[in-house]
């Protein structure tokens, strides 16, 4: 086996932002690992707030592919990724998520088989996906809000953490007389103290928000867990649950919980998750960072298994160099193809290569 990589820059159509920072766009690395005759793509992308640049993905990538050559084919070096034996100690989630993703793809492509059906998914999953809007004036919000609607979105995802709080009310509440019917999810990324939190979510609960991720400054999930205790709206973890023992340590405590590929290392670290909090009272939300459809695909292969699905981050792009999984009309899904199901947009239109030395244009990441 050989693994090759290449990095791409992702152009976002609008700025994205939120309560930390704004993004304009982010490098994407995209492995691609070759056994005989067959070629197998998984994504990795920057995040400054996972501190993960471009160089440093690109050498661990490298190393990656070193230690692939040590293995016959891509069934063995799969087994070993999941016992921790394929990448290096400390190798960063979304590095490892990225090598099982391109494994996965190379798997399914070698025996005709979609990703989701050994996971053990016989259907090809379908969602609703949320579609973020950033923090905009309450009237850019409203307006992005209705063509959403009108573009068959029914679950919206409003960022918050305004410096003005009554910002972020008029915005949700813009939002609501514009899409009506539209499920709303809050997302604040951090940006309250309890006592704020404790103040607002009343008041973002009579305005019909469905569940609030990540409401708290991350580093106290007790503090989380106590403020979802007494929460008229569902708290879901985000920025506090990366790992499965911080999935361990809020399970049933909170009322759900953000799981990312990229920060829990892959599908099957995903999948270990929804085990462990299954029947807890916590429930599922897939998530992702701003990436292609190659980057968003694999995540999709499990959709089934989640309360809420955030899946849009090639949604966010000015041009996707991948596509597969759908979402422009509000629903994303595998659709049946041996692997990941996905594929390159014929000329890889408006997307400039980067080559390996690419820079990240990115004033801070945005999860």
């Amino acid at each position: 086996m050989r693994l090759t990589q290449h990095t791409v820059r992702l152009v976002l159509a609008q700025p994205l932002r939120i309560s930390r920072s704004t993004m304009t766009a982010r490098d994407a690395v995209r492995l691609t690992v070759e056994h005989e005759g067959l070629t197998g793509h998984g994504e990795a992308v920057t995040s400054v707030f996972y501190g993960l640049d471009t160089p440093t993905l690109q050498r661990l990538a490298a190393l990656a592919g070193e230690r692939l050559t040590r293995f016959a084919g891509p069934e063995t070096a799969l087994y070993a990724l999941r016992v921790g034996e394929l990448t290096e100690p400390g190798t960063p989630a979304a590095v490892t998520a990225a090598v099982e993703a391109a494994l996965l793809d190379l798997v399914g492509k070698r025996t005709a088989t979609p990703v989701h059906r050994f996971l053990g998914s016989p259907v090809a999953p379908r969602a609703a996906t949320a579609r973020t809007v950033s923090l905009v004036s309450p009237g850019r919000a409203a307006a992005q809000a209705r063509g959403l609607a009108e573009a068959g979105f029914s679950v919206i995802k409003i960022k918050a953490g305004d410096r003005d709080q009554d910002t972020d009310l008029d915005r949700v509440r813009a939002v609501r007389a514009a899409a009506p019917a539209a499920r709303l999810l809050l997302d604040p990324n951090g940006a309250w103290s309890p006592g704020q939190a404790r103040t607002l979510l009343p008041l973002f609960a009579e305005l019909g928000v469905e569940a609030v991720e990540q409401p708290l400054t991350p580093g106290d999930p007790e503090a989380l867990a106590r403020l979802a205790a007494r929460s008229p709206v569902p708290v879901i973890a985000d920025e506090d649950a990366v790992s499965y023992e911080d999935a361990r340590r809020l399970a049933g405590r909170v009322h759900g919980i953000n799981v990312k590929l990229a920060k829990c290392g892959g599908v099957h670290a995903a999948l270990r998750i929804a085990a462990l909090i299954e029947g807890s009272g916590t429930d599922l939300m897939l998530g992702c960072l701003t990436a292609s459809t190659l980057g968003i695909a694999p995540a999709v292969h499990i959709a089934d298994r989640a309360r809420w699905t955030d899946l849009d981050g090639h949604l966010l792009l000015a041009h996707d160099p991948w596509t597969g999984i759908g979402g422009g009309d509000g629903t994303v899904g595998a659709n049946g193809l041996p692997g990941l199901g996905v594929r390159p947009r014929t000329g890889g239109e408006g997307v400039t290569g980067a080559g390996t030395g690419a820079r990240a244009y990115v004033r801070s990441a945005a999860s």
